[in-house]
């Protein structure tokens, strides 16, 4: 059902004013709920000879304009969007009964429309561009689209659907929905099948409105990470001038973002991560994930005795390394990065297959000790079919690694082959 089902609804709803036993049993248990919740608390009974009134599909009841359009009752039905419903008040006010749960079922069904196109496309909105450049416009997030006045922006609805607004204007709960999927995160979930995961995501999301609140001793913690990972890049570019590095300039914040991974998956019963990316910002990952000596990544650099390392190395931005990492609240993890195949993405196998193998030698049948991290580019994530291929596989008995953490880093220049 959509806002295009309005007259549908309407000849059903007819049907079930002059007779409740002539729609299903699902139509009119629907009906006599929202009769039920609407304001005059009486339900319309039909009559023959019962008075006549045309709603209009654009107006609200108890508003300005009555519901036939010129304030006097109508005759015959209009195909607009509009139906003929013929009645005897119940109560005081059988029309304005009618009328008013008519007009709360079709703003109610626009209303749920809105909601779920903030869930499946408000991340098209999201500021995501430091640029800022200008995007096109998303009509379906727009409450005209759907027949929502400014008047009926301050209406109260039914807003269950919705985490901690109920009861609440439109106003509110637009408000709560672009600050949840329209801010500096995008979220873009609506395509999981699984429902469980869908509405586990959903309420997180709208409780918070994604916005954490972290404590002060945890900014602090980003912050350090955040100035290590741009005072490493600023030194080798400076120091070893021209040198390819693959820098993560621009995408610093991949260091914090791994530190409370790690520190997070610690909490939660993991040992040991496995993380495989590709060159931009792998000597920073060393140095300040695994904590790799500085003198030792500078050394690649220098090449003081290229003959000492013939045929036995590779360049230093495909090398891995693994380390031990203990968390702010003492747990202890095996972190190793996985050496680069070269080929984008190929890694992601690679690092998956590792971890595997490291759950079955731990006898980890619920696959929740060992965890993948992998990082990638934005052009090759999606350019590459390895991406697609991997995806594929994961939920087979014999690949499945308990779920992976992909960051996929978009500096906007990225590029794949």
């Amino acid at each position: 059902m959509n806002s295009f089902s309005l007259d549908y609804i309407d000849d059903l709803y007819v049907q079930y004013v002059q007779d409740p036993n002539s729609v299903s049993e699902t139509w009119r248990q629907y009906f006599e709920q929202f009769l039920v919740s609407s304001p005059s608390g009486t339900k319309p009974s039909a009559t023959k000879n019962g008075s006549t009134r045309q709603i209009d599909d654009d107006t609200s009841p108890g508003g300005g304009k009555s519901p036939s359009g010129n304030g006097a009752s109508g005759k015959g039905a209009s195909g607009n969007g509009s139906a003929t419903v013929s009645a005897t008040p119940a109560g005081s006010s059988g029309d304005e009964a009618t009328d008013q749960a008519l007009w709360m079922s079709r703003m109610q069904d626009r209303v749920n429309q809105l909601v779920r196109e903030y869930r499946v496309r408000g991340h098209l909105k999201a500021q995501l561009d430091p640029l800022g450049m200008k995007r096109g416009e998303t009509p379906e997030l727009s409450p005209k689209r759907y027949g929502v006045s400014e008047t009926d922006m301050q209406r109260r609805l039914d807003s269950s659907a919705v985490e901690h607004v109920k009861g609440d204007t439109l106003d509110v709960i637009l408000t709560k929905l672009r600050n949840t999927y329209c801010r500096s995160i995008g979220a873009q979930f609506m395509h999981i099948d699984n429902r469980n995961i869908r509405d586990w995501l959903q309420q997180r999301m709208e409780s918070t409105e994604n916005r954490l609140d972290l404590p002060h001793e945890t900014q602090r913690r980003i912050y350090a990470r955040l100035a290590d990972a741009s005072i490493f890049e600023e030194f080798v570019r400076r120091k070893f001038v021209g040198a390819k590095t693959f820098s993560l300039e621009g995408a610093e914040t991949l260091i914090p973002m791994i530190d409370l991974a790690l520190e997070k998956a610690g909490e939660h019963g993991v040992r040991e991560v496995v993380m495989g990316m590709a060159h931009r910002g792998r000597l920073n990952v060393m140095a300040n994930i695994l904590k790799k000596r500085a003198m030792n990544i500078f050394w690649s650099f220098d090449d003081p005795n290229p003959e000492m390392s013939r045929g036995g190395g590779d360049v230093r931005y495909h090398l891995g390394y693994s380390s031990d990492w203990k968390t702010a609240r003492g747990d202890n993890l095996h972190i190793s990065l996985c050496f680069n195949p070269s080929h984008l993405e190929y890694v992601n196998t690679v690092a998956m297959g590792r971890t595997r193998r490291k759950q079955d030698q731990r006898g980890d049948a619920e696959r929740r000790q060992v965890m993948t991290v992998l990082i990638h580019g934005d052009a090759a994530f999606a350019g590459e079919g390895v991406v697609q291929e991997t995806l594929n596989l994961s939920q087979l008995a014999g690949y499945r690694v308990g779920g992976t953490l992909h960051i996929v880093i978009n500096n906007q220049v990225g590029f794949t082959t």
